[in-house]
């Protein structure tokens, strides 16, 4: 299991310094949550902060936009630094374009669903795309309960990417812990973004290392 430890969780007065230490405890991307405040209700950080923080690690940045208007900013993103861009498909911009925009850039592209949107949504693109981020959570703030009866709709889209040999990572947001990862790999997630259970852990290492086990 990939483990991307999300910097809506980190101390963002020190955000540099946190990268390094999920980087040392050994964490495969860094998540990035870019919120508007308009597609969901908080406001978190922007390209420019991105930008910034984009030399304290080698590490892929994986930026999930919850904007209304990802298309817009791709640009942005991508100078900023990102590797791989996710974005929700319930979004304003036009799919097809925001996708092939990422791909001119030579960055990774991704589609997001939120809880109340079917797995079938995706299908259109799975060809077009390299990662499916399914969230277990209502996006928009950190520390939520993980909601379990979102795992039907990653066993759908793998079951769809199989049917079609098509190989797409699954990536799972929202309330990963020690205790529900189990539930995430079983339905065939690859990746799990983890916030409080990574930063507020005593041993990050080990809460990582942990994680990536499953």
């Amino acid at each position: 299991m990939k483990i991307a430890p999300s910097l809506l969780s980190c101390d963002f007065s020190k955000m540099g310094e946190e990268i390094v230490r999920m980087d040392k405890a050994g964490a495969d991307w860094m998540h990035l949550d870019v919120m508007d405040g308009h597609f969901v209700p908080n406001i978190t950080f922007g390209a420019p902060v991105i930008k910034t923080v984009r030399k304290y690690t080698n590490r892929p940045f994986d930026v999930h936009l919850m904007i209304s208007d990802p298309l817009k900013y791709i640009d942005d993103f991508a100078n900023a630094g990102a590797d791989i861009i996710t974005f929700h498909i319930e979004c304003d911009s036009d799919i097809d374009a925001t996708i092939e925009k990422i791909k001119s850039r030579g960055i990774k592209p991704g589609l997001v669903i939120k809880p109340n949107t079917p797995a079938w949504t995706v299908f259109p693109y799975l060809e077009k795309i390299e990662v499916v981020l399914v969230m277990t959570v209502e996006p928009g703030f950190g520390g939520q309960s993980f909601m379990e009866n979102m795992l039907p709709k990653v066993r759908e889209i793998k079951d769809e990417c199989m049917r079609r040999n098509i190989n797409i990572l699954i990536e799972a947001d929202g309330g990963i812990s020690k205790d529900t990862i189990g539930q995430a790999a079983d339905a065939g997630v690859d990746v799990c973004v983890a916030g409080t259970a990574v930063f507020k852990a005593a041993d990050a290492e080990k809460a990582i290392s942990q994680l990536q086990a499953f």
